[in-house]
């Protein structure tokens, strides 16, 4: 911008003396970089400054991030039996919880259990008093859709709601709940 500046003095001047280099700190900054000597050398030595910070907090925060998953990864293996335990204990909560209201079906659980049987002659399927009835109830309304034909069914003190013990010429299968969430522990244990 071409102009011309007046300025009112209410004295005449009496002497006048241009400065060049004049250091008060900002004008020097100002002066070296608006002269455009050296300019550019000295917005590129700030900004490779910043570059170099800007690579180091990057590095630092890597660093932060990897000494974390360490950690995470340290805590979840120390605690895993613990989580394993605690997730069997919730189970059989639930599981107990479901038992005492009737929440299942016996005919499943007899099913199941029979998947495991070599053969179906001569089996006979040990169920507590209550499953017992219920297993018995359904056949005679021919609700077990003929999977459990030819299975004699006994009632047995020893056995627990929602269990059951099959009995086949070749040996004796289990369907225990103690035994279900045992196996559930130990595959849990074991998971990374």
């Amino acid at each position: 911008m071409s102009g011309s500046v007046t300025v009112n003095l209410s004295k005449p001047i009496v002497s006048a003396v241009v400065l060049d280099n004049y250091s008060d700190g900002i004008g020097t900054e100002l002066s070296a970089r608006d002269s455009g000597v050296g300019g550019e050398q000295i917005l590129m030595q700030e900004l490779e400054a910043q570059k170099a910070l800007f690579s180091q907090s990057c590095q630092s925060l890597k660093g932060v991030v990897a000494r974390l998953n360490e950690f995470c990864d340290k805590l979840f293996s120390e605690h895993k039996e613990e989580i394993a335990k605690l997730s069997v204990e919730i189970a059989r909560k639930v599981l107990m919880q479901k038992v005492q209201e009737g929440d299942y079906e016996i005919e499943s659980i007899v099913k199941e259990a029979l998947k495991s049987a070599p053969e179906r002659h001569d089996v006979v399927v040990h169920l507590n008093a209550e499953d017992f009835a219920r297993c018995e109830k359904a056949r005679q309304q021919n609700k077990t859709d003929g999977s459990l034909a030819g299975v004699k069914f006994i009632s047995d003190d020893n056995i627990g709601r929602a269990e059951c013990m099959v009995e086949t010429p070749k040996g004796i299968i289990e369907s225990l709940i103690e035994e279900h969430l045992e196996r559930i522990g130990k595959a849990l244990k074991k998971v990374k």
